[in-house]
């Protein structure tokens, strides 16, 4: 089983980043010099991911847009001498192979999910989250991909959260199989705190 394709939904309004989130979508809101999800692709990338379908809204095409060429501003890096700044915004539009698929209502993760389903067929494929940030030697899906050929199951992320926080993430059940790896036998996104 080999996985080449990534979902990454990008559909949220991005609400809890206002008012910076008011005209740009939270996850071209830049760290350094590129945008988050930016760096979310450079993952998938590093970790052999090659199709990378953006599950998006119609507000949203700036996302896209990021990713593809931009003649009009690799012509003036030309014609200035800026080569390193067009080699970079090039590499950028030849990252990966993206595909854009339209939620039209924001139903959740899950239905964003769901979105992708008539790209991914019946492909096994990765979900990342468009806005999340993660650094590590190895990248965090790349060790989710490991896990879940070496298992021959679906395998899920998760990192323990403060109670008052509950409310503000999907929450697992499970119980501990192997060091750090939990069989799931509840879930439920963005539980009440207790």
């Amino acid at each position: 089983m080999e996985i080449k394709k990534v979902v990454i939904p990008v559909a949220g309004w991005g609400t809890r980043s206002l008012p910076a989130t008011k005209n740009i979508p939270k996850e071209m809101l830049p760290v350094y010099n590129k945008p988050i999800v930016q760096y979310v692709v450079e993952e998938a990338q590093a970790s052999g991911l090659q199709d990378v379908v953006f599950v998006t809204n119609r507000n949203k095409t700036i996302i896209e847009d990021h990713f593809d060429y931009n003649l009009a501003l690799e012509d003036l890096l030309t014609r200035t001498g800026k080569t390193d700044m067009l080699k970079m915004v090039r590499e950028v539009a030849e990252m990966a192979n993206i595909i854009s698929v339209r939620q039209k209502k924001q139903l959740g993760l899950g239905h964003a999910v769901l979105c992708a389903r008539e790209v991914c067929k019946n492909d096994p494929f990765a979900v990342m989250v468009g806005d999340d940030l993660m650094f590590s030697m190895e990248p965090g899906i790349k060790q989710l991909l490991t896990v879940a050929m070496s298992e021959h199951m679906p395998v899920v992320g998760v990192m323990e959260v403060p109670p008052d926080m509950v409310s503000r993430y999907g929450i697992i059940d499970g119980d501990e199989f192997a060091p750090g790896m939990y069989r799931v036998r509840n879930l439920v996104e963005k539980a009440r705190a207790q």
